[in-house]
């Protein structure tokens, strides 16, 4: 595994809260520049926080996993009203990897967690497991039933 040194990260999502812009037309047009670039920037760097469903969407983030080059990251949300299986429409063989596989349900009186783990019986827990072509949620013989859940995929791309 290959360190990658902490100065590559320099890049911040955080603006100065205060400029103050020279009265020289020159310099005013340099700094101006300057602030403009700032901005792009940090929009730039932050995590898109749209979610949309059955849709893939670029999220934001940079991930540095395999070299200094930088693989973007991108979701895609699904809505479920039962156990089984969902065709995800990712291609997989395309891709760096999975980085977070995530999501809820619900009972209609709780919420749970997916994967959802129960301390008092195995039997009880709700799997997730996304193959090549699918996501597959397995529910234990006691587990809770599911009224509508929610599932989100995020992955890489290759380098």
């Amino acid at each position: 595994m290959s360190f990658v040194p902490s100065t590559q990260f320099t890049n911040s999502s955080q603006l100065r809260s205060s400029r103050l812009f020279p009265e020289d037309l020159h310099q005013l047009t340099v700094e101006i520049n300057r602030a403009y670039t700032d901005i792009a920037s940090a929009v730039n760097n932050r995590t898109v926080g749209l979610f949309p469903i059955n849709k893939s969407i670029a999220g934001g983030e940079k991930w540095y996993v395999v070299s200094p080059q930088a693989q973007g990251q991108f979701r895609q949300v699904y809505t479920f009203t039962s156990f089984g299986s969902i065709p995800h429409g990712v291609t997989v063989s395309q891709i760096y990897g999975f980085v977070r596989i995530w999501g809820t349900f619900t009972d209609g009186t709780n919420w749970y967690p997916l994967p959802y783990v129960d301390v008092v019986a195995a039997t009880n827990q709700v799997n997730i497991v996304v193959s090549a072509t699918d996501i597959v949620i397995t529910a234990g013989a006691g587990a809770p039933s599911v009224t509508r859940g929610t599932i989100v995929l995020e992955w890489i791309s290759n380098p």
